[in-house]
């Protein structure tokens, strides 16, 4: 018979044993899956300003490609003249650039990443119409819904091909109701591309904070409600690898603006893009994930 003692000293290492497995049954968890440390709730404080500022393009910009969609017939018929959306350039500036502020410190010392803030409660909108996306390029907040919609003839496929997040592959016929979908970490930036139509791509930036921008078809753009303080603006724009960025240190003071202006040209054309342009090539529909 054990003694009383050592009856002890063996339930003591029954009960740590199983705490250790149910523990690393779970395995490690991240700092956003575990919630990680409190951010701060960002309150506005009325004493906001914003960054403000065109992108240019240097020199003769690329002549837009006319894409071959003669593989689907309902493409040809809506869209007859589409074209390649890798640089749209009108007077020098350019349209579809993502700006948006990396990092920085705000002017009471506190970094931006210290700060949580409120997801929006309305989607952003996705579209698939003339067969290409619009917008080309989107920006959203992490966690915040983006809903899908096909406003054309035929059937699409989306399929978005993140780093940070899990692979998301749909199909979406014509008439279909709209798809609701999230990312809930942030990435610049997530392509988006259609299966059964090679040459339909878009971009998602995703971002934890709500300081970002698309240009228009001027080049402008305007992130508003900027904290004091100073700032890594960056201005991305598809090309390359992982694209192509520009960066510049702004000063936001309390109630004004900053200015970024950027350019991009000649070089930002050195690598051929991660999203050649293809003719139509009739695909198998993937089926999701």
């Amino acid at each position: 018979m054990l003694s009383k003692r050592a009856r002890l000293c063996l339930g003591l290492i029954a009960c740590l044993s199983l705490l250790s497995l149910a523990s690393s049954c779970g395995g490690p968890k991240t700092e956003e899956e575990s919630g990680g440390p409190a951010a701060k709730a960002f309150k506005p404080k009325g004493n906001e300003g914003s960054v403000t500022g065109k992108i240019s393009y240097n020199g003769a910009a690329p002549e837009p490609k006319k894409i071959d969609t003669s593989a689907d017939a309902a493409c040809t018929a809506k869209s007859p003249n589409l074209t390649s959306e890798e640089w749209a350039v009108k007077d020098g500036k350019v349209a579809n650039t993502f700006v948006y502020i990396k990092d920085g410190t705000l002017s009471d010392n506190s970094k931006i990443g210290d700060w949580s803030f409120d997801v929006p409660s309305s989607p952003a909108t996705l579209d698939q119409n003339g067969c290409h996306y619009k917008p080309h390029v989107l920006g959203v907040m992490a966690k915040q819904d983006i809903s899908i919609t096909n406003s054309d003839p035929t059937t699409h496929n989306i399929h978005f091909q993140p780093k940070n997040n899990p692979d998301w592959n749909q199909s979406q016929a014509n008439g279909q109701a709209p798809m609701t979908h999230k990312l809930a970490r942030a990435e610049v930036l997530v392509p988006v591309k259609c299966n059964q139509h090679p040459w339909m791509k878009s971009y998602v930036g995703v971002s934890k904070h709500p300081f970002f921008a698309v240009t228009a078809e001027d080049g402008s753009y305007s992130i508003k409600g900027v904290p004091p303080g100073k700032y890594t603006v960056v201005a991305w724009h598809e090309g390359g690898t992982n694209g192509t960025e520009k960066t510049m240190e702004v000063t936001v003071a309390a109630s004004g603006a900053g200015k970024a202006d950027f350019s991009f040209g000649a070089t930002a054309l050195g690598q051929p893009s991660s999203w050649p342009v293809v003719e139509a090539i009739e695909f198998p529909m993937l089926q999701k994930h």
